[in-house]
């Protein structure tokens, strides 16, 4: 091989190499991008260091749904995973340690284990939106959202309700550790 061709065979791999990390960075910039579940709110669901993720395109297509497990920009400028509980117009309360949305008892498969677990007291103190928000429904434009792990959480009873514009995706896969790989609900 003479010079010339070996020069066009790396320029070849360069440019290779640029296009494949320009359509990497683009898939992880509009598209999917990783994170690491910080903390203990989400338990027994997702783990502190469990890593997801996000799907950034879902909402931009779609619209949240109760349940629906998100990423949002925090007012501590910095991403919560939350699920998300009451869409707009929803009126949320909490009696007994059930969740009604819209005077409907809702099933809360998620948060069995932990009631289970429970030597007293209840998972979940009730509450109505009323008291946590000023208001008797979810505002348009934004979700109530709650931690799994109700007791120690920090969500939409403390921070208020969570804009829209701030959600940055759904996630619903854990890619690590390998024990944990697979979707949660």
């Amino acid at each position: 091989m003479n010079e010339q061709e070996e020069k066009s065979e790396t320029f070849e791999w360069v440019k290779a190499l640029l296009i494949a990390f320009g359509i990497a960075a683009i898939i992880r910039l509009f598209v999917f991008t990783p994170i690491v579940v910080d903390g203990i709110s989400m338990m027994p669901t997702l783990v502190d260091g469990d890593k997801m993720i996000v799907n950034k395109i879902s909402y931009t297509v779609g619209k949240p749904d109760h349940f629906d497990i998100v990423v949002f920009h925090a007012p501590e400028k910095k991403d919560y995973i939350k699920r998300v509980i009451g869409l707009p117009g929803d009126e949320i309360e909490y009696a007994d340690d059930v969740l009604y949305i819209n005077g409907v008892a809702q099933k809360e498969p998620y948060l069995d284990a932990y009631k289970k677990e429970l030597a007293e007291g209840t998972l979940t103190e009730d509450f109505t939106l009323e008291e946590k928000i000023g208001s008797r429904s979810v505002p348009e434009g934004h979700v109530f959202v709650m931690g799994d792990n109700r007791r120690k959480s920090r969500d939409s009873r403390h921070i208020g309700v969570v804009s829209t514009d701030d959600i940055i995706g759904t996630t619903k896969f854990v890619f690590w550790p390998i024990k944990d790989f697979g979707p949660v609900e």
